[in-house]
């Protein structure tokens, strides 16, 4: 029996761990103007983010089409999968999900498709995807492995602080109300993500003080199962973060440390880091 693992590009999943995992990844779409890109294929994320700031209109995204995932759940079938478990970001913030549940339709008869909705965003959904093609490469069946995800997903957390609110007012996903009006700029927002809700779960003056809040709350829901670093283009950020939180990385694990999709950082805006945690039994 041969369990194949989908998911989409907003998942995080590192390139290297996806190709020898054998994770099937489907991007999203990047929208810059009249024109559309594959995120991750047609349109690198470094190079999108260092040109963000000079895009006349600011971009947007896209869900995958329901065809991209008929075509990589038949091609898997043809590869000779018996069972695929598809995985994706929370479907209560994304179109993805239900893009999948689409596309399973004409695929279904070649091969069985469970579906498998995350309630996270980057590497929170993207460590569920790395422990299900872990599972599924031992053996587990897709029951199996769509158990133990369900029991994982209450217990997995992403945790970020926002470095500039400029990118969240330009893609329209915040109230002024919300953060005062006359200070949006000026806060430092320390974001949870928990089961499909994003949550303000601090508001901070300075960048000092929303890190030292940001590791508290991580160091709270410590220990961990699994543990990885998230940065929107900021590497020199997200290797201070690793050294601070080194005493709460699992001891078996090779630590991680991934940019996040545009699909997500174009509202947080460069700057933006944090973690994504799945927290032990």
């Amino acid at each position: 029996m041969s369990v194949r693992i989908v998911t989409d590009s907003a998942c995080d999943v590192p390139e290297e761990i996806a190709a020898e995992l054998g994770i099937t990844v489907v991007p999203v779409y990047i929208n810059i103007g009249e024109e559309s890109y594959l995120e991750g294929v047609e349109l690198p994320r470094h190079t999108f983010y260092q040109k963000l700031s000079n895009y006349p209109v600011y971009p947007t995204t896209a869900a995958p089409a329901s065809g991209a995932f008929t075509e990589a759940y038949r091609r898997l079938a043809e590869e000779g999968a018996s069972e695929i478990v598809s995985i994706h970001i929370a479907s209560s913030l994304s179109a993805t999900y239900n893009a999948a549940r689409l596309g399973i339709g004409d695929a279904y008869a070649a091969v069985p498709v469970t579906l498998i909705d995350t309630q996270q965003i980057t590497l929170g959904a993207g460590l569920l995807v790395i422990l299900a093609a872990e599972a599924a490469l031992a053996g587990y069946s897709g029951d199996e492995i769509r158990a133990m995800l369900q029991a994982r997903i209450p217990r997995t957390r992403v945790f970020g602080m926002i470095d500039n609110l400029d990118a969240l007012r330009r893609s329209g996903r915040v109230s002024w109300a919300e953060f005062g009006l006359g200070t949006l700029l000026q806060v430092k927002p320390v974001m949870l993500i928990s089961q499909g809700k994003i949550e303000v779960a601090a508001k901070i003056r300075t960048r000092k003080r929303a890190e030292s809040q940001m590791m508290s709350m991580v160091e709270e829901y410590g220990p961990f199962e699994r543990m990885a670093v998230i940065h929107v283009d900021s590497l020199k950020m997200a290797e201070q973060l690793r050294i601070k939180a080194e005493h709460l990385m699992p001891k078996d694990q090779v630590p991680i440390s991934g940019m996040i999709t545009p699909a997500i950082g174009i509202h947080l805006g460069i700057g933006a880091a944090g973690f994504a945690c799945i927290s032990a039994d």
